[in-house]
């Protein structure tokens, strides 16, 4: 299958950077990396540029010009405008370990998005992430995270490289299989089924809303979130507000109650539901 990699991104190359130093050092180099970005600015483009002649990735830089939080919109757009089978989306604030590409496939199944897992990072251990701490993966070592200041708790062992392990912890944890922005795969055409994201949602669950579409249309989710794993770097969400939890709370009411498996404002617009 012809994977492709959705990052999403707004104005925060120096979290990008140290994410794009996760996909050059995967073990899988099979994947096509699609930058969504919702209107960043020249240092995101220069960035990008670079690694695009650092000639280790294939990359697509997907922009929109800079309209406040729109980030259902460039997803739409990565989606409509790859030729890619398989998509897995994340943000460009999640650093993926050396086995994401190929724990994503092992686990991609018809039918089924995989919901994958991941360790938020302080903002002091965030900060101090440099790129041999990639290169080496050392920095999806606990004891190395502890020593920067990383506060020790249960969710370290989302970290784990003992598959015996995260297999039993997938199965016991009582979290549910959701779509998570942050790390989620999919087939492109199960997107397709259901007209990808809502455009009129912004913060605040949006993704969760795709992912119960989904599972009202039959595509059901695969707990992965001790296997497929990316290290959250901390930052500050000036876009969130009550006003889009709001709104978006009562969309979701709606395709739970009514168990819609279409949006009409996604890919394309139609009148299959009046609102």
């Amino acid at each position: 299958m012809k994977v492709g990699v959705v990052v999403t991104t707004y104005n925060s190359p120096r979290w990008l950077e140290k994410v794009l130093w996760g996909y050059e050092n995967q073990d899988d180099t099979d994947f096509t990396l699609i930058i969504a970005d919702d209107g960043s600015g020249d240092e995101t483009r220069q960035l990008v540029n670079r690694f695009v002649s650092r000639g280790k990735l294939n990359i697509v830089h997907e922009w929109q010009p800079d309209d406040g939080f729109q980030k259902t919109k460039i997803l739409n757009q990565c989606v409509r405008n790859t030729d890619c089978d398989y998509l897995i989306f994340t943000d460009g604030d999640c650093i993926p370990r050396s086995d994401y590409i190929s724990a994503h496939k092992a686990f991609a199944r018809p039918g089924r998005f995989v919901s994958g897992g991941l360790y938020r990072l302080s903002m002091a251990v965030s900060e101090s992430v440099e790129e041999m701490d990639v290169v080496s993966q050392q920095v999806f070592d606990f004891a190395f995270l502890q020593q920067r200041g990383q506060q020790r708790d249960f969710k370290k062992n989302k970290l784990t490289r003992n598959r015996f392990l995260a297999t039993c912890l997938n199965r016991l944890t009582p979290t549910k299989a959701t779509w998570n922005g942050g790390n989620t795969g999919c087939w492109r055409r199960d997107i397709l089924a259901v007209n990808g994201f809502d455009e009129r949602m912004q913060y605040g669950g949006l993704d969760r809303e795709i992912g119960e579409r989904m599972s009202n249309n039959g595509i059901r989710g695969v707990q992965a979130r001790y296997s497929v794993i990316t290290l959250h770097l901390d930052h500050s969400r000036g876009y969130e507000n009550e006003a889009s939890w709001k709104r978006n709370r009562a969309i979701r009411n709606l395709v739970k109650s009514e168990r819609r498996n279409w949006t009409d404002y996604g890919l394309e617009r139609t009148s299959r539901f009046q609102n």
